[in-house]
């Protein structure tokens, strides 16, 4: 039929929300979208669109499958031609392999003397268990996702990571400093996309003492300043005590020559 095809294919998919987009804008024709998997039957999504993208989440339920999309390039009237239309077929696309992990959000954080404790929750993906709630990743990846933190002590450049397969790390830190750090969840068995979206980053504010915000030095200038402050409150009494003394004996020797005289 000589209609154009799609172009620039691409499989945009975080936390198992997966949206097909290609180009050009169309006219005068539409397209359908066709998703073959390879144990499943074809399925065909936004039917006549004009639209250049689809949501094919609800048909990538099987997430360990791989999938190919067509997209199909439709005259109105080719409605009940049963001739095939022209199409281009996208690359292969697995979830489970290829969905980039989102943001872990961050629940709670304190910091108590040298303990850092950090609790997150699991992104949550569009699919659902039959009570209707939400599946979230761990739900999905079990023991494939881990969890990264990575912190660093506030004004500083060096970070260090902890990985953990809970949903809270408990982490040994410097008394009295702050703390910056975010989580990113982490599937090792990837080859490609291991690391996923990096959480907002926070920091601590725990209260700190004139020692920890000025350091050592300014705690020796001030021991300095008070050995000197409390010598010369000894000091200077003793001395002042010793001159008064000495003006009396003067004045008494003053007074017994002038009546010697």
């Amino acid at each position: 039929t000589g209609l154009p095809t799609a172009v620039n294919i691409t499989w945009s998919s975080i936390n198992f929300k997966t949206i097909l987009q290609w180009q050009p804008k169309p006219s005068g024709y539409f397209y359908t979208v066709e998703i073959h998997g390879q144990t499943s039957d074809v399925k065909r999504k936004c039917i006549l669109t004009s639209e250049t993208e689809c949501d094919v989440t609800d048909v990538l339920r099987n997430v360990k499958e791989t999938y190919t999309a067509h997209i199909l390039s439709v005259e109105p009237a080719e409605m009940d031609n049963f001739e095939e239309p022209p199409f281009a077929a996208s690359e292969k696309f697995t979830p489970y392999t290829q969905t980039v992990i989102g943001k872990p959000e961050i629940k709670d954080y304190s910091q108590k003397g040298s303990k850092l404790n950090v609790v997150f929750k699991d992104p949550l993906t569009p699919y659902m268990f039959p009570n209707g709630s939400f599946l979230s990743i761990q739900d999905i990846f079990q023991h494939d996702l881990e969890y990264k933190l990575s912190y660093w002590k506030d004004q500083s450049s060096g970070k260090k990571d902890v990985t953990t397969k809970s949903h809270n790390f408990e982490i040994s830190v410097d008394s009295g400093k702050n703390y910056c750090f975010y989580v990113q969840g982490i599937i090792p068995s990837r080859r490609e996309n291991r690391n996923g979206q990096e959480s907002v980053v926070l920091c601590t504010s725990v209260e700190r003492s004139i020692l920890d915000e000025y350091g050592t030095e300014v705690f020796i200038i001030l021991a300095v300043i008070a050995v000197a402050v409390i010598t010369l409150a000894i000091v200077l009494p003793v001395v002042l005590c010793k001159r008064k003394k000495a003006k009396q004996a003067r004045a008494v020797r003053e007074k017994e020559l002038l009546n010697g005289v």
